[in-house]
């Protein structure tokens, strides 16, 4: 049997994970979408994310979702507005909180139209329209696509995460989504993939290994017992969803166990806040010690020194609180949020830090402020940057050059080709060949607008 895959997004990029698998390409068989993600950019409302899908919507048959991160949901309702009718797949708690996460573009995309100017990429219709079409399954529990057969396992990247695993007859393809950091905190590590044919893996740190993967608790620590020490600022731009819960639960653990003294901590993120409901609700996902913790009656999320700020007005008011602090905000590369009026009142202050603890796309502020800029526009306005600037890779939620390559060791003798994807060339195009040096499998590096007849 033939299949065709098409890499529409997600190609010699991190973001915009978009591909097309389509069976029986010339008899009328099935079009299925694997994911629809916007474009890391410095706006929602970029032209990157305006662009015309490659396909047409309306003869997609099925979507399936990964998981809830933007670059991997944010054009759905798009989709849904361009004419998209068929089903959406996803676990339940990416359905959930794929909810959140639209609720939160549509209130972003409108500050944007009235700073910018630009349009909309959807409407609250498109969204909820998105919502009406999906279906959710958990983990390992097949379900049925036309002829093919398919499967989620756990991707232990974030809450709900997964891996594709789609069967054909004998045949076996899988499409990763993003691999988790194992160990982590709160999740397991992620499923098997032993017996796919066929891999396509993501590739962010493709090329590159956390080195303050064992140190990584203790250098946070340090960080804000610096921070007491010089009665300064440490801002860290926090991705809403497994970051800051991440973040919180190695937070409480050295308050409550580890004998940190308290400091004030302002969570500053809505849809952070929001997200870690929905934490508290799939608690059954998370690892043996996490769980543990919710049996006891430990809340990991919640510790003395924590400020929950639900608004603007009090999001502006920790301004005028004493130093030291610590602020954690969203968005993680500071491309919107609240942390962007935390960056313009304290990146000018010598005695202020900014700790990024995940990845900065290319084009947004937050890489722009990690490469070393002197200084940098934050809406309309050019703001001096004399903060320390540090980074700490050991809290990524992706998969490091070497557990990526143990992923793809792990699928077995029957491998036969590797699709290294969603990374910057460079380290997509270093995991390839490592995959080829060390494993001895065909892999590539493909690029957007690509094509592969596979065997499926």
């Amino acid at each position: 049997m033939k299949a065709k895959l098409t890499f529409c997004g997600g190609a010699g990029t991190v973001t915009g994970a978009n591909f097309l698998l389509e069976t029986n390409p010339t008899a009328g068989g099935k079009k299925i979408l694997i994911d629809c993600g916007s474009h890391a950019q410095e706006r929602v409302c970029d032209d990157a994310n305006f662009a015309a899908f490659p396909y047409s919507p309306p003869e997609i048959d099925v979507l399936i979702v990964t998981h809830a991160h933007a670059d991997h949901i944010g054009r759905i309702p798009k989709l849904v507005r361009d004419g998209f009718k068929g089903v959406i797949y996803s676990t339940p708690a990416t359905k959930d909180l794929a909810a959140l996460m639209f609720d939160d573009a549509i209130k972003v995309m409108r500050n944007e139209v009235l700073k910018h100017g630009c349009g909309m990429l959807y409407e609250v219709e498109h969204t909820e329209r998105a919502l009406g079409l999906w279906k959710t399954v958990p983990y390992h529990e097949k379900f049925s696509i036309g002829d093919a057969q398919a499967e989620f396992l756990d991707a232990g990247h974030i809450l709900g995460s997964a891996m594709v695993k789609l069967m054909r007859g004998d045949r076996t393809i899988i499409f990763s989504g993003d691999l988790g950091n194992f160990p982590e905190p709160l999740l397991n590590d992620p499923d098997s993939v032993a017996g796919a044919n066929y891999l396509l893996i993501e590739s962010v740190y493709g090329d590159r290994l956390h080195e303050e993967r064992e140190t990584r608790k203790a250098r946070l620590r340090e960080a804000i017992e610096a921070t007491k020490e010089r009665k300064g600022v440490l801002l860290i731009p926090s991705f809403s969803i497994e970051r800051t819960q991440i973040l919180l639960f190695e937070i409480n653990d050295m308050v409550e166990n580890e004998g940190l003294a308290p400091i004030p901590i302002y969570l500053d993120a809505p849809l952070a806040i929001s997200v870690t409901e929905v934490f508290r609700t799939y608690a059954e996902l998370f690892n043996p010690r996490a769980k543990a913790h919710f049996e006891s009656g430990d809340d990991p999320f919640k510790f003395p020194g924590l400020t929950v700020i639900r608004n603007k007005g009090e999001s502006e008011a920790i301004h005028k609180e004493a130093n030291p602090k610590v602020i954690i905000a969203g968005a993680g590369m500071s491309a919107g949020g609240r942390i962007r009026s935390h960056e313009k009142e304290y990146l000018p202050d010598e005695n202020a830090s900014v700790l990024f603890v995940g990845y900065q796309a290319p084009g947004t502020l937050g890489r722009r402020i990690e490469d070393g800029v002197k200084s940098v526009e934050i809406d309309g306005e050019s703001v001096r940057v004399r903060a320390h600037i540090d980074k700490l890779t050991g809290y990524s939620g992706h998969a490091d050059r070497d557990q990526l390559l143990s992923v793809v060791e792990n699928a077995g003798e029957g491998l036969e080709e590797v699709f290294v994807t969603m990374g910057e060339p460079k380290a997509s195009m270093f995991l390839a060949q490592r995959i080829k040096d060390f494993l001895g499998v065909k892999a590539s590096a493909p690029l957007v607008g690509d094509t592969k007849e596979i065997n499926w």
